[in-house]
């Protein structure tokens, strides 16, 4: 989880960065990339953690 949100705060960073400061608008691009393979890593987190066997 600590992974989970530490790339989505390195998200947060570059895409407020490419979006305020003139000519990086890679970097927004960048953060966008990061946010999404942030919810990727997510699920797939959860999608593994549902497939425990009954005790």
């Amino acid at each position: 989880m600590a992974l989970f949100l530490f790339l989505v705060l390195v998200a947060m960073v570059l895409g407020i960065l490419g979006a305020v400061l003139k000519g990086l608008l890679y970097l927004l691009i960048i953060g966008i990339a990061v946010f999404v393979v942030a919810l990727l890593y997510l699920a797939l987190r959860f999608r593994r953690s549902g497939r425990r066997p009954p005790r």
